[in-house]
């Protein structure tokens, strides 16, 4: 269980081990188990979840091994990473290789863009016309230049919808939609200049840059809310905050948090961004954290959820971390995934969250 600290909004009403949040489409999650994508209605109170099987993807033997058992999963990246519910009723997805897409009423994923550089992007976004994004996440070290790749077919075709060129970025970390500002948030990173919170609009026909060029404007997760998109710092080089950027382009530094983070959401009246362990000098913490405050007085921050990363090697078996989903919650529910940390390895969790 983890440790709860100060004043706690959070309360657990469910845990499934093998699970992973994917996505919230209104009231209904998405969560994964291997390479099998399930849904539930989250409705409160909630008494017995009932989760359907909706769909799975068929993979060779040698995935369906390691996928079976949780060390061997965790070594080799296993399942599905990033999911999109689509306007037509499909989805698209991310697994070790591939992006996937499910038709309206399939049962099976297909492969729709074989990945040449990297394993995966860290996320897919949808916005309100039907367009898909996700943007190349690869080591990079030439630093060639970086797509971002995009379908108007409800992800049966994909084509690059915009390139940075070489020497710009060393990848995508996230696209993120506005819906106050019907614009794309667009985070890259490592080094330097490559570090950019870019604004775009949502054909990406127009980009610029809006932060840029230090640690602290290197960022994975973001999110939109009425009066300016907050977001978290994602760098080992320096200590780590969570910012506001107003709409009117001040940045506010709100609060201190403990490591790295790359995972944000929103759930009822609240803000969460979580944190990971890694081997880091500026960042020694060696609990995986969540931080939360009320969508009214959000400079109020706390770290509200705790768990220790377990034994296992970070350079192969990952770094601790709580996995927050996509999409868009309209339930008083946070549905957290922890890996790589003691006795909630691979485990999703719901909370129930005070007004």
């Amino acid at each position: 269980m983890p440790n709860q600290e100060l004043t706690n909004p959070l309360v657990q009403v469910a845990r499934l081990p093998r699970f992973r949040a994917l996505a919230w489409s209104g009231d209904v999650l998405y969560a994964s188990r291997g390479y099998e994508l399930f849904r539930a209605r989250i409705q409160d109170p909630i008494r017995d979840i009932n989760w359907q099987s909706i769909a799975i993807f068929r993979l060779g033997w040698k995935r369906q091994i390691t996928s079976s058992y949780k060390l061997s999963s965790r070594l080799f990246r296993d399942g599905f990473h990033a999911l999109a519910a689509l306007p037509n009723g499909g989805f698209a997805a991310a697994v070790p290789g591939s992006i996937l897409t499910l038709a309206p009423n399939a049962k099976e994923f297909r492969c729709t863009h074989a990945i040449t550089q990297g394993t995966r992007p860290l996320h897919i976004t949808t916005v309100p016309g039907g367009a898909i994004y996700w943007g190349e996440y690869f080591d990079n070290p030439s630093r060639d230049e970086v797509h971002i790749y995009g379908s108007i077919d409800f992800g049966a075709t994909w084509n690059v919808a915009y390139t940075f060129p070489k020497g710009a970025i060393r990848h995508v970390h996230n696209i993120v939609h506005d819906p106050f500002a019907n614009c794309l948030w667009v985070l890259t990173g490592d080094n330097g200049d490559e570090c950019r919170i870019l604004r775009a609009s949502c054909d990406l026909k127009d980009v610029e840059p809006v932060l840029q060029g230090r640690q602290q404007s290197r960022a994975v997760a973001a999110i939109p809310a009425e009066n300016g998109l907050y977001f978290s710092s994602d760098t080992p080089l320096e200590s780590n905050f969570i910012y506001r950027l107003d709409r009117a382009g001040k940045l506010s530094q709100l609060a201190a948090i403990s490591s790295s983070s790359i995972y944000g959401c929103r759930a009822g009246n609240y803000l969460f961004f979580s944190t990971m362990v890694e081997p880091s000098e500026a960042n020694r913490d060696r609990f995986v954290r969540i931080y939360s405050a009320p969508t009214q007085h959000a400079d109020q921050w706390q770290a509200v959820l705790s768990w220790e990363k377990d034994r296992w090697p970070m350079r192969f078996f990952q770094y601790g971390n709580a996995l927050l989903p996509d999409g868009n919650n309209m339930t008083s529910y946070l549905a957290v995934t922890t890996v790589a940390v003691d006795s909630e390895d691979m485990v999703m969790s719901l909370y129930s969250v005070n007004p």
